[in-house]
């Protein structure tokens, strides 16, 4: 699956949006009300625990929409490890700095968040074969994002969407046309990834006969899951093994010696918590 790059594309009308609901009709009343248009201001937004950086290019581009004569500096990249105390932009501006700064912070807090919790897997898994990969559980409208936010952490992207892979779940069983779909799916889109999800060692045989590029195993004991793997290696040696349920940071290293190639993790995207970071102004 590809690694995205930021576009501005994919988060101009992120920046727009955000900015409307959080200014309203009246606008920012309170730096309108307290602080004079002459004030000039200078600051550094620093991080307040540890953790990986990401999204500095999109909030700088809020301080810029706030700011227009705004000077923003990027003292690390996106990806880079930070320590507490340890500054990853200067801005320096009127007053329109104060205007954009929750806004700012909320994308690089949470893209931040993300990448973070994306290393900590990745870290987890170090030596191992299995890469850690993200979902489609996403928030809506930041798929780009969320999923850039991964790369950053040093994850691989999962498909972006359903146009770009097909994934047989267990609900697509029921359509009763696995065997005629996987025909069609070469027939009229070659090149085009199939991944077969199972639920018991049981499915393995009838994944394997589709010929997908990927069998997902879905929260399946360790026990089957070590046997589906074995199975899966055995007849199918080319075909990539992916993992996914019931994964955290306390069992991803034990599923990962089962020796998979991939493990796809929900939680990196849907259940990051906020990276820690704030504005001190001088």
């Amino acid at each position: 699956m590809r690694t995205p790059r930021l576009r501005r594309r994919d988060y101009a009308p992120l920046v727009r949006m955000a900015l409307r609901e959080d200014l309203g009709l009246a606008g920012d009343l309170t730096t309108r009300l307290f602080v004079s248009p002459k004030t000039r201001l200078k600051g550094r937004i620093v991080g307040r625990e540890a953790g990986v950086v990401c999204g500095l290019e999109i909030a700088a581009a809020v301080f810029k929409a706030c700011e227009p004569r705004a000077k923003v500096r990027l003292l690390v990249r996106d990806g880079a490890r930070v320590r507490p105390g340890r500054a990853v932009m200067a801005v320096s501006g009127g007053r329109g700095l104060l205007t954009a700064e929750r806004t700012a912070l909320n994308f690089l807090q949470r893209m931040s968040g993300v990448a973070s919790l994306t290393r900590r897997y990745v870290d987890r898994v170090r030596g191992a074969r299995a890469k850690i990969l993200d979902t489609r559980k996403t928030l809506p409208g930041w798929r780009a994002l969320d999923k850039y936010a991964v790369a950053c952490g040093g994850g691989v992207n999962h498909r972006m969407g359903l146009y770009d892979a097909v994934m047989v779940k267990d609900n697509h069983y029921l359509g009763g046309r696995l065997e005629a779909g996987a025909r069609e799916l070469r027939r009229r889109h070659p090149g085009v990834p199939l991944v077969v999800e199972c639920d018991e060692p049981a499915q393995v045989a009838r994944a394997l006969s589709l010929k997908p590029e990927v069998v997902l195993l879905d929260n399946m004991s360790p026990a089957r899951l070590r046997a589906a793997i074995r199975r899966i290696r055995r007849n199918a040696p080319r075909t990539k093994i992916e993992v996914s349920g019931g994964v955290n940071l306390q069992t991803v290293r034990r599923i990962a010696r089962f020796g998979p190639d991939r493990i796809s993790i929900g939680a990196l995207t849907h259940s990051a918590p906020a990276l820690d970071l704030g504005l001190d102004l001088e």
